[in-house]
């Protein structure tokens, strides 16, 4: 196993506040990763690297241990079946909210549910803990369509600012979960790679 402790960071628009808080912490890059078509980069620290993965693939890679450490979106791990890392830290990044959403003018509903979504695993342990039976069907975009065209009664999605569910007819209706960046270690890792895990958590720790 490699003594390099490999840090899994998701691109996107999270990707620039997680190199900002790294970097807080005493981590930066030696190549700007915005910048690079790179998908692994050396840091500042020695026996440190970086890879900048799709969101989905951080938990598997941790899970894994391909990365000893990563920073995932919870809906991500609410969405992973793997149980091959901890959840030490709440890093507070990229904030909103896993939410029911519905018409405005919303019309008597069925018992039994049409719920459009991409967070299927979410959706599905979402009804069942309240006894209401659903089926899920899966959409990888333009959620808000499904109940104004008919194909759902509802949509399980993340909500920012609830301006493109307004725009569209709908609202929301129920909170699931409030969604942050995690930090997330492999099991294994955070055994084998004490010191170097210990001593990055407590950095972030304090810059949190």
């Amino acid at each position: 196993m490699s003594q390099d402790l490999m840090i899994a960071l998701t691109k996107g628009r999270v990707l620039v506040d997680e190199l900002a808080i790294l970097a807080k912490a005493g981590v930066e890059p030696l190549e700007d990763p915005t910048a690079s078509r790179r998908l692994v980069f050396d840091t500042n620290q020695d026996r440190v690297k970086i890879m900048i993965l799709r969101g989905m693939d951080v938990a598997t890679y941790v899970d894994h241990g391909i990365a000893d450490v990563g920073m995932s979106g919870k809906d991500v791990l609410l969405e992973y079946p793997g149980t091959g890392y901890y959840e030490p830290l709440d890093l507070g990044l990229g904030r909103c909210a896993l939410m029911v959403a519905g018409l405005v003018d919303e019309s008597e509903l069925p018992s039994r549910l049409r719920i459009a979504t991409k967070f299927t695993n979410t959706a599905k342990r979402y009804y069942a803990e309240r006894g209401v039976q659903v089926d899920i069907i899966k959409l990888y975009g333009a959620m808000e369509l499904a109940p104004v065209t008919g194909l759902a009664h509802r949509i399980v999605d993340i909500v920012e600012t609830g301006n493109t569910l307004k725009a569209n007819g709908l609202r929301s209706i129920e909170l699931i979960t409030q969604i942050t960046t995690r930090l997330i270690v492999n099991t294994s890792s955070y055994k084998t790679k004490f010191d170097q895990v210990r001593k990055l958590i407590d950095s972030l720790e304090a810059v949190l």
